[in-house]
């Protein structure tokens, strides 16, 4: 009982904290449109630590993406891609684990934990890559030519591959790492492990 507990606990404060981080940004008018830098993608790192991270980050895009006004196929897709995304990053970070466990030195660990966050945002990216483009033309109707420092650009769909992966660069592997840092520094990775194995 006390593991569910803090599993729906844990999956709930996570979505709370990406629904504030995603209003801040909102705010800021960096999470939404073409390039986002939605603060809340850092926390997608999180799921290398904890499978409650996977419904927290679903949830709290879900309703991010609800009250900050978007249509109903960002609502969706967008939840959905977070979803998948979180999921292949908790599984990154179960191997990544347990190739720690395995470590010979501290060094072995550090270099581990290292890789293991960049390629736990890999995930997030690669999707967000692949999805938010098609929901900006189809959803959102951004289909005319985009006009970059002075010049007209009509493939449209890989412009927004770029800016949309220049941001999640940005939240994902930028803000993630630190968040990862932090984690790590803290302890709270072993915290967080040792009471949602699952």
């Amino acid at each position: 009982m006390k593991k569910s507990v803090y599993f729906i606990t844990s999956a709930a404060i996570i979505a709370a904290l990406y629904v504030v981080l995603t209003f801040l940004a909102n705010a800021l008018g960096l999470a939404s449109m073409a390039i986002q830098v939605r603060f809340s993608e850092a926390l997608t790192i999180l799921a290398l630590f904890t499978p409650a991270a996977i419904p927290g980050l679903f949830l709290g895009c879900l309703i991010s993406n609800i009250l900050i006004g978007s249509v109903i196929q960002d609502i969706i897709f967008g939840s959905l891609t977070t979803l998948g995304a979180a999921a292949l990053t908790y599984v990154i970070g179960r191997v990544i684990r347990s190739r720690m466990q395995e470590a010979p030195s501290k060094k072995s660990k550090t270099v581990l934990g290292i890789l293991g966050s960049v390629l736990g945002s890999v995930p997030p990216i690669v999707g967000n890559m692949l999805v938010v483009p098609l929901v900006l033309i189809y959803a959102y109707h951004f289909t005319d030519p985009v006009v970059f420092m002075g010049h007209e650009i009509h493939a449209v769909y890989w412009f927004y591959v770029i800016t949309v992966g220049i941001g999640e660069l940005i939240s994902c592997t930028g803000l993630g790492l630190l968040v990862s840092f932090i984690m790590r520094n803290t302890k709270l990775d072993l915290n967080l492990s040792d009471s949602l194995r699952l």
